[in-house]
Parts: structure tokens; C-alpha cells; sequence
């Protein structure tokens, strides 16, 4: 019998359109910033791809504590393995790769961090993290039969 958190997994997930939201709000302000606002919106930027990160990250521990019985080794380790057990598919796997190879640069090397633009994934996060929300729990169904 598997153990799931189910309760510490859903509520990563029901926090998953908040971050979507943030993602269309720093897309349709950037064009319209001055030079005074963008500071902020690379600041609000870079918390918004770094809670992405952790939030995936987080449900995809769960997801492997409770199914898979072995230990990622990386942030990236832990979205191979769930695209491996085919938790979603590789289009999605493709953009959280992209994704968490940010944590290191936002989390470690963040004063040192390129403040040049809207970044990419802040356009391609809310569906990536749509289709990440609804794979997750039909895993789990498909896994718990």
C-alpha cells in the first residue's frame, strides 16, 4: 500500500493557478512599465519562477516518496524520473527542465542575476502548470488502482 500526502500535494496544487496568475499579470505589465517599475517586476518575476520551481519540485518528492522508492539526486533528477513514470508528458517535462535549472542562478547566485527582460518560461508557466495540475492527480488515480 502506498502512503500519499494527499493533503500537502493538493495544497501545492491548488496553488499552482496563483502563480499563473502572477505569470499573465507580469506578462501583460511589462510592455507598459517605465524604467521605475521594472525593478520590481524582475524582482516579482524572479520570486514567481522561484515558487514555481519549489512548488513543482515539491509535489514531484511527494509524488516519489509515495510511488517511485528511490531518491532523486537533483532538481532536475526529480522531473526526469516523474517523466519517466510518465506522470506527464514530455512537453511538459521539456518546460519544468527549463524551469528548475533556474534554482541554483535565482536562489544562490541571485545578486549576480541577469535583470535583462521578461523571461521566457513566465509566458509558457501557466499552461505548463495547468497541464502539471491536472497530471498529477490522475497518477495518482492510475497508480492507486
Amino acid at each position: 500500500m502506498y502512503y500519499v500526502n494527499h493533503e500537502q500535494i493538493d495544497l501545492r496544487l491548488r496553488f499552482l493557478p496563483t502563480l499563473s496568475e502572477a505569470c499573465g499579470k507580469l506578462s501583460s505589465g511589462w510592455e507598459q512599465a517605465g524604467d521605475a517599475e521594472r525593478l520590481l517586476l524582475h524582482l516579482a518575476q524572479e520570486r514567481t519562477l522561484h515558487l514555481a520551481i519549489e512548488t513543482v519540485t515539491d509535489v514531484g518528492s511527494l509524488l516519489i516518496d509515495a510511488f517511485m522508492m528511490r531518491d532523486a539526486s537533483s532538481y532536475e533528477d526529480i522531473i526526469d524520473i516523474l517523466a519517466g513514470e510518465r506522470v506527464f508528458d514530455e512537453q511538459v517535462a521539456s518546460v519544468l527542465r527549463q524551469l528548475v535549472v533556474l534554482r541554483k542562478p535565482l536562489v544562490q547566485d541571485f545578486a549576480a542575476y541577469p535583470r535583462e527582460g521578461l523571461h521566457p518560461l513566465i509566458t509558457m508557466l501557466p499552461g505548463t502548470l495547468q497541464a502539471f495540475a491536472e497530471a498529477v492527480p490522475a497518477f495518482i488515480s492510475r497508480e492507486m488502482v
